[in-house]
Parts: C-alpha cells; sequence; structure tokens
C-alpha cells in the first residue's frame, strides 16, 4: 500500500469522488463492509484510529482516522467529513 499519498483528514473535504466502484469482487467489498464496522465500533468505543485506503478522482490515498458513522453510502469522520464506500480499498 506504499502508492498511496498520506491526506490529512481535514483535506479530504476537497476532494473529488467519481461515482464508481473501486472493487470488483463481491467478497471484496463484504470484506470492507465488515472491517468499517469494526473500524466504527472501534471508534466509537476505544477511540482508536484506523487508516482508510481510497481513491479520488485523480490518485490513491490515506487517511488515519476515527470513523464517527457509516451510511449506506458514506464514512463519516469527525466534522462531517465523508468518503465514499464504493471508493475505499481497505481499513486496517
Amino acid at each position: 500500500m506504499s502508492d498511496f499519498q498520506l491526506t490529512e483528514k481535514e483535506d479530504v473535504v476537497s476532494l473529488k469522488f467519481p461515482n464508481k466502484e473501486v472493487m470488483s469482487d463481491k467478497e471484496d467489498i463484504l470484506q470492507r463492509k465488515s472491517d468499517l464496522e469494526r473500524a466504527l465500533t472501534l471508534g466509537n468505543l476505544e477511540h482508536l484510529k484506523i487508516k482508510i485506503f481510497y481513491e479520488d478522482d485523480s490518485s490513491k490515498r490515506v487517511t488515519e482516522t476515527t470513523v464517527w458513522g457509516i451510511t449506506a453510502d458514506e464514512v463519516i469522520l469527525k466534522k462531517g467529513v465523508v468518503i465514499p464506500i464504493n471508493r475505499i480499498h481497505k481499513i486496517i
């Protein structure tokens, strides 16, 4: 995952996200959903930060942050910053 550019959470609001899904494998998509739910639990109960590896319209990025919420389509970070779930490659 060394080809991902470190991006601060505050800078995510200025990024543009296409609607296209970044994953093609259904099992990977299910794993991502499970990982997001785990990240939400860790964020709410333990206040632990996780790394979200994602892709905007121009590059691959990684942001270390706490997940505050999840909707059907987006991950909600602190201060209302959102990342579309279909643009996320991995959560660790």
